[in-house]
Formats: structure tokens, C-alpha cells, sequence
């Protein structure tokens, strides 16, 4: 609801100030970056002008107690008059109790209102950022991400609320309180609108006593944010146990603690001095007020009367939060715009990965893969993939190898277009994947990848994740075939046993098991398997590969991985180096050449390949 009346107005008992970095980024306001803000407000016009006919009828209303105590003076007390004093009386209180509803009528509009514009862009902000392609989530701050989609979203319910509301009221009910101390006499209007600025004054002082505290207790608490996000969290809270670091932790917290009390100890203080001044400062208004009346009365023989006098002093008390509040508008203003602008500037940037204007509807699917002289960069900087050709037909699988940074990922995530291609082309089937309908396109393919994401639930949610109205049969018939079924049947809750966040109840090879009895559920043409047997133990290791063999020889598959059991299942084996195919072929043959993957093989297979044939 908009802020009426009260010394602090809408910036509070010290005022609000801007911190300097936000004076050098104020955002430039122009006419179409405010025909933007307004056409969030456009499909509620109508409930828009409930508001501003509300706030106009509860601003007239709200100063009308102070024009009838003039009456109830002149005309009741002085002139004794029971019956005009009881109906002034009771036209007051009536008029009090009207202002008062149609009040809350405002503030429920305005609130419907904000909630509705905050509810649309939510909706369109979450949309927008799910139609962006992988490398805007890799080059931008999660945590930016994420405080555009609440903290500044939710902040337009507070600019719609209060900033562009309380302008309208505050001018409105300034607009009528001067025309009625004007009307009352011009005289003491005139003193009015000279002595309330000065009143201003003390605001100011005090709030940037108050904002300079502020800032270092924000600062202080951003502080002890951070000792409390590294000390417990599971791994820190391990760190800290492990190095006997509690005392030294404690101390820490123990001093930014204090000094945060200190600070608020403060805040309080400058804020209650501030009212104290306040309080002494507002009475000597009336008092002057008093004075010049007096001297109308006495000395010059004015026809104002007393309560002539009395409605202006009430109406010069009803001026100072109006007035303060406008003259600190512009902190909420500026930072309105940069709220609004920092949102536009994620609704403006391009998807990168669409739909063509006609996608191809796959038919037929067959899973070949084709790489015809690709090449892809994340940047101008330096080139990833340099004219790689290959083919994979349909079932048939690949094993993709290379020193660490010679693009072997990157490779993958272009068949399902997580990128796209600088130059050259992806086929599916033939087909550009470009050109093929996206969804359509990543139904027919699965990647289970070595960084295993789980949501917070239960095992089986995050299995129908891949496939909503899949049948206890086929969740069964996946589990088995990723050799994870026996595992969950002995848990207590079995498939509704809960997994915690990002899968932390579970061992890395239980939920890269599970990631990939969720693939299976989605049932794709296309297997793609990015490190799956990474950083396990071997027992852990072996039952995946025991899951994957067989799916090797029923699907198409691209298998990237540095364990040599994984590649020798693969019908050949692509060699990268530098984001080029340096060689191709079957182990023995690549052996032989005595080049790169004899390397990688001496330094990375071998000592495997004779573990296992020790084990054997």
C-alpha cells in the first residue's frame, strides 16, 4: 500500500541514499525503456485505474479530517453550537472510516496487480532461460542467474507497490493539502511551503549517518554469510573437523558476530536520536505557524480565525511525509530502472539455439551419425574442433579418445545441438540437425555424462524424469538392464528411497547406475556415454561396464573414455588431439602406428590391461 503522512515518508527515519557505484551506473532512462516498464501494466489498465481513482479519493478524503477541524472549532467549540459540533464530529469520523476502506480497496488492486506483472515476467524470464543454449549457463554466474529470477523480479512488486503508487499519492495529496491551506489564507500557505524543506534537512543528515552504518553491517553480514556457507556445508564442515580447525572457525564467527551487534547498536541509536530531533523539530512548525496566525489575528486585524489556524497546522503536519517522501524518490527510482533494466538485459539476449522456421519431423529413424568438416569455437579466441569427418552408422558405436582439453565433449554436445556448429554440419539420418524439429531431435538421443545429476527425491521420480508415464515394468526392465535393480531392492523403501541433494546419499556408481536406467527409460536411437566409468573405484566400475556392453551392441553409441575395457567394445576408435582427428581405426591397428594413442596407451591403458589380465 502507498505510504501516507509520518516525518520519515517513504525513505524511513534516516532517508535513503544512493551507494556510488549505483551513481555511476544509473541506467539511462529513455521513452522506450519506459514504454517497456508500462506495458507490463497495459493487459491491467482497467485495475490500474481503480488504483488511480482510489488514491485520488482517499488522498481528498484523508485531508478532509483536517478541513472540518477548522469547522468543528469556528462553528462548534467557539461558536456553541451542539448539533454543528456533533455533525462535523461524526462527518469526520465517517469520512476517516470511507478514506480508510477505500484504502484497502487501493492496496488490494495494487498488490493484485504487482503479483499478476511479477507472475508474467517469472513465467516469461523462466521460459526465455530455458530456450538458452548450454554456453549461456557456462559463462554466466548461476548465482547472477538466479537473483535476476527472484530478488530482481520480486523487486518490481515493490516498485509497482510503492515507487510509481506513492509518486501518484504523495503529488496528489500535496496538490490538495496547498490548495487548501491556500484557500484557508495565503499568508500562512506561504509560510507553510517555506519552513516545510527546511524540515527536509535533518532528514538527510541522518540518513546517511544511518546508510554508513548500514552499508558496513550489510558488508559485516555478507561476512558471516560466507564463514556459515564454507563452515556447514558437508564438505567444509569435513575440512574444518579434519584439520581441527573448529576453535580458529569459532573465533571467526565470534568476531564478526560482535561486530555486527555493535553496528545494529548503532543503527538503533542514530536512528532513535534522529526521531528525538524529528519530534523537536516538527513542533516548532505549528509553533510558527501559531505565531504568524497571531499576528494576523492581533496585529492586523486578518479575518482568520482559529480554526483557520488549526486546519493549516494539521495540513502542514499532513505535508512532511508527501515531501520527504519525493524528495528521496529518486534513490527508488534509479534503482527501479536499473532493476527493470538489469532484467531486460536476459530478455534481450538472443536464443542462440532455435527451432528452424519448418523442422524436419524425424520418421524412420535409423540413428546414423555423420561430422562433415566441423569446426566450432566457444569464442573468437581459439578454435575447439577443427574439421572433424566421420561417420557412424547405424548400430554401430564409436570410442572417442584424446589427451584432456582436445575437445572430446564439445564433440558430443553438437549432435544434440547443446551447440552448434561454426562451420560445417551435423547430420542425423541425413539430415542437419539444425534443421530437425530440437525436441524430436533430443528425444532420439541419450547422453549419460561422468558428472551424474539427481534431483531431491526419491529414486523413482528421478527415473520418470526421463519418461513421466513409464510402468513399473519398464522402470523394472531399465533397472535391471543398468544393473542397479538388485541395489534398490535392498533398501527399505526400495524405489521410493530417497536419493538427498544431487544424489548424496548415494555412491558414484549407485547414481551413475540409476543415470543410466533413467536414460534407458527414455528408450533413444542414440547412446552416448561422456566418461560414464570416471573417477570410480573398480567394483563400481565394473558393474557399469557390465550395464554397457550390452547396450553398446543394441544402439548406436559414442563412448568417450580413458578405460581401455570401455574402447575395446567400441567398433572403432577416434583418436583427438588439439581439436583434430589425428587417428582412426581398430587397438591393435592404432598400436601399431606407434602415435598418439600408443601414447595415451602406455600412459593411461596399459597398466590397466595387465591389471585385468592378472584378475582374469
Amino acid at each position: 500500500m502507498t505510504m501516507r503522512g509520518g516525518p520519515g515518508g517513504m525513505g524511513g527515519p534516516g532517508g535513503r541514499f544512493l551507494e556510488e557505484e549505483e551513481i555511476q551506473q544509473t541506467p539511462k532512462v529513455t521513452k522506450e525503456l519506459l514504454f517497456r516498464i508500462f506495458s507490463y501494466l497495459k493487459p491491467y489498465w482497467k485495475q490500474m485505474a481503480i488504483v488511480l481513482i482510489a488514491i485520488i479519493i482517499s488522498s481528498a478524503f484523508s485531508i478532509y479530517p483536517s478541513i472540518l477541524t477548522g469547522k468543528i472549532i469556528d462553528e462548534g467549540l467557539i461558536g456553541r453550537d451542539m448539533n454543528k459540533l456533533i455533525f462535523y464530529i461524526v462527518l469526520s469520523l465517517v469520512v476517516t472510516l470511507i478514506s480508510n476502506l477505500i484504502g484497502v480497496l487501493e492496496s488490494y488492486f495494487n498488490t493484485w496487480i504487482a503479483q499478476h506483472i511479477t507472475f508474467d515476467m517469472r513465467n516469461q524470464m523462466y521460459n526465455h532461460l530455458q530456450q538458452m543454449s548450454q554456453r549461456f549457463f557456462t559463462s554466466n554466474n548461476q548465482g547472477d542467474i538466479i537473483t535476476r529470477m527472484t530478488s530482481d523480479i520480486d523487486g518490481v512488486q515493490m516498485i509497482i507497490t510503492n515507487t510509481f503508487t506513492s509518486i501518484l499519492s504523495n503529488v496528489i495529496t500535496l496538490t490538495i493539502a496547498l490548495v487548501a491551506m491556500f484557500q484557508k489564507n495565503w499568508v500562512l500557505a506561504v509560510v507553510g511551503i517555506i519552513i516545510v524543506p527546511l524540515f527536509t534537512l535533518p532528514t538527510r543528515k541522518a540518513g546517511k549517518t544511518r546508510w554508513s552504518i548500514t552499508k558496513e553491517a550489510q558488508a559485516c553480514n555478507d561476512e558471516m554469510n560466507t564463514i556459515l556457507n564454507e563452515t556447514m556445508s558437508v564438505s567444509g564442515q569435513l575440512l574444518v573437523k579434519l584439520f581441527g580447525r573448529e576453535d580458529k572457525e569459532y573465533n571467526k564467527y565470534y568476531e564478526v558476530n560482535e561486530k555486527m551487534i555493535s553496528l545494529n547498536i548503532k543503527e538503533s541509536m542514530a536512528g532513535r536520536w534522529f526521531r528525538v530531533v524529528m519530534s523537536t523539530i516538527s513542533s516548532v512548525g505549528p509553533m510558527i505557524l501559531y505565531f504568524v496566525g497571531g499576528l494576523l489575528m492581533m496585529k492586523y486585524n486578518s479575518d482568520v480565525t482559529v480554526g483557520d489556524i488549526t486546519v493549516l497546522v494539521s495540513l502542514l503536519g499532513r505535508m512532511y511525509g508527501p515531501v520527504n517522501s519525493l524528495l528521496n524518490i529518486q534513490v527508488d527510482w534509479i534503482r527501479s530502472m536499473a532493476m527493470f533494466t538489469r532484467i531486460f538485459e536476459y530478455f534481450d539476449m538472443d536464443i542462440e539455439i532455435k527451432n528452424a522456421e519448418n523442422p524436419i519431423k524425424l520418421t524412420n529413424i535409423q540413428g546414423n551419425i555423420d561430422f562433415e568438416n566441423v569446426f566450432f569455437q566457444y569464442n573468437e579466441d581459439r578454435m575447439i574442433l577443427k574439421d572433424i569427418n566421420f561417420s557412424l552408422k547405424s548400430g554401430n558405436s564409436i570410442a572417442i579418445v584424446g589427451p584432456s582439453g582436445s575437445g572430446k565433449s564439445t564433440l558430443i554436445n553438437l549432435i544434440p545441438r547443446l551447440y552448434d556448429v561454426t562451420k560445417g554440419s551435423v547430420k542425423f539420418d541425413g539430415i542437419d540437425v539444425r534443421d530437425i524439429d530440437l525436441k524430436e531431435l533430443r528425444d532420439a538421443i541419450g547422453i549419460v555424462s561422468q558428472d551424474t545429476y539427481l534431483f531431491n527425491g526419491t529414486i523413482k521420480e528421478n527415473l520418470l524424469y526421463a519418461k513421466e508415464d513409464a510402468s513399473e515394468e519398464e522402470i523394472i526392465e531399465a533397472c535391471k538392464k543398468a544393473n542397479i535393480h538388485d541395489f534398490i531392492m535392498n533398501q527399505e523403501k526400495g524405489y521410493d528411497t530417497e536419493v538427498g541433494n544431487r544424489g548424496l546419499k548415494l555412491s558414484g556408481g549407485e547414481k551413475q547406475r540409476i543415470s543410466i536406467a533413467r536414460v534407458l527409460l527414455k528408450d533413444p536411437w542414440v547412446m552416448i556415454f561422456d566418461e560414464a566409468t570416471a573417477s570410480l573405484d573398480s567394483i563400481s566400475e565394473k558393474a557399469i561396464q557390465d550395464a554397457i556392453d550390452p547396450l553398446i551392441e543394441e544402439r548406436t553409441s559414442i563412448l568417450i573414455a580413458h578405460r581401455l575395457s570401455t574402447i575395446l567394445a567400441a567398433d572403432e576408435i577416434i583418436v583427438l588431439k588439439d581439436g583434430e582427428i589425428v587417428e582412426r581405426g581398430k587397438h591393435q591397428d592404432l598400436i601399431n602406428k606407434n602415435g598418439v594413442y600408443t601414447d595415451l596407451y602406455n600412459t593411461q591403458f596399459k597398466i590397466e590391461g595387465m591389471n585385468d589380465n592378472a584378475c582374469d
